[in-house]
């Protein structure tokens, strides 16, 4: 049991990744605090992972995750990790490059990126108080590597600006946060993963996998071991580094 008796908060923790996320941790020996925008998605979600536990957690809002920490510390005495997995953005996310409006870009950026460095910037500070901590930040190839648009030629998808602005420069905040809570007993890491199967076309999926080494597109359970490891003692002296998982995509 790798986490065992291990307390970890996931934020998006009723999404695609976040639920997978949760189990690995929980059949590991986790307590998972099941964080979403929204209780009741949280809620149903608990319902179907042992030793969790769900809460209302908006990482945008300086109030919301103050009153988390405050809550799951005291109900469980300490927190031991933070997993940042929420992807929040506004209803005109995705659009193509000469379509994204100033305003659009500015506002997905700070409810990104900006809701990843508040959530951070608190959690650091409790686990600073505590003497010890852990965060694992979910990037992406595509904070590594430039987009590879050819991949989308024949659909309607594209490879949101935002995003690339969004995922390189978390990986850079991972690093700076590490070197910054230097000699405190906290460690900061990241996960760039690769493409997520998610009903994505078929022409798609052929085009991503011509990039791949063996599989193409991972299922959310690929990405599961690397932040279970990253969780536990297995990666006791591993600090400011990204970790990618894509079956070579980024080669």
């Amino acid at each position: 049991m790798k986490l065992d008796k291990k307390v970890v908060v996931i934020t998006g923790a009723a999404g695609l990744l976040g639920k997978v996320f949760a189990n690995a941790i929980s059949r590991e020996g986790g307590i998972v605090v099941v964080a979403d925008i929204k209780i009741e998605n949280a809620q149903a979600a608990s319902e179907q992972i042992p030793n969790s536990y769900p809460i209302k957690m908006d990482i945008t809002s300086e109030e919301s995750v103050s009153s988390v920490i405050a809550e799951v510390a005291q109900k469980f005495g300490k927190i031991h990790a933070l997993v940042n997995n929420a992807y929040p953005r506004n209803k005109n996310y995705g659009r193509h490059f000469f379509d994204v409006t100033y305003e659009d870009f500015c506002e997905n950026l700070n409810l990104n990126l900006g809701g990843y460095f508040l959530t951070s910037q608190r959690f650091l500070k409790y686990f600073e108080a505590q003497e010890h901590g852990n965060i694992v930040n979910i990037s992406s190839v595509y904070g590594v590597v430039p987009p590879r648009f050819e991949v989308y030629d024949g659909t309607k998808m594209t490879m949101p600006v935002e995003y690339a602005a969004i995922k390189s420069g978390l990986i850079h905040l991972t690093k700076y946060m590490a070197k910054y809570v230097k000699n405190k007993g906290i460690r900061v890491n990241c996960i760039s993963p690769g493409g997520i199967l998610d009903a994505q076309p078929e022409q798609f999926l052929n085009q991503y996998r011509e990039f791949c080494l063996n599989k193409g597109m991972l299922q959310p359970s690929d990405l599961a071991g690397t932040l279970v490891f990253l969780l536990s003692s297995d990666s006791e002296f591993i600090n400011g580094q990204n970790i990618i998982v894509d079956d070579g995509f980024t080669l």
